[in-house]
């Protein structure tokens, strides 16, 4: 957790596992994924996206997802089918509605402005106060605003 700015840096792993960082932090929670459908396409070539955190890098293959408030963000192909399921007459792997699983996550409220530096050690992500620190649990960290937690997330303890 360093960086030359004067906000906290976080780095994803990459490595499947939770962050000792956050799952150390007393803020923590535990949340599951709510079942939602978004929209998926897979980009063919490298490209970027423009997320409301920041702009994130795409690799030809991974999923470029549009959930139900118009938020944008990517799933690497390798993770995309651990973590959605195509809704029919979406055909796996095809661009169309996929609906999310209900998988586990630890979440830190985030009291002070920060940055997450994803897996590709390109893409970084800049969060605000109050915006949620999201480990997934496979490598991955992220930013979700409290708005898109709250519909997309709940709380298990």
């Amino acid at each position: 957790m360093s960086s030359e700015s004067s906000v906290p840096l976080y780095r994803s792993g990459g490595q499947p596992g939770y962050s000792s960082l956050i799952s150390n932090d007393p803020r923590r929670v535990w949340a599951r994924k709510l079942v939602r459908e978004i929209e998926a396409r897979f980009t063919p070539v490298p490209c970027t996206v423009q997320s409301r955190e920041g702009v994130v890098h795409a690799r030809p293959g991974d999923a470029i997802l549009t959930g139900v408030s118009g938020e944008h963000w990517r799933v690497s192909r390798e993770r995309f089918a651990e973590k959605y399921r195509p809704v029919p007459p979406t055909i796996a792997g095809e661009s169309g509605r996929y609906a999310s699983l209900p998988y586990r996550i630890m979440a830190v409220p985030m009291k002070e402005a920060f940055e997450v530096l994803l897996a590709d050690g390109v893409s970084r992500l800049r969060g605000s106060a109050g915006d949620w620190l999201v480990d997934y649990g496979d490598g991955s960290l992220g930013v979700v605003s409290p708005p898109i937690f709250a519909t997309t997330y709940e709380l298990i303890g």
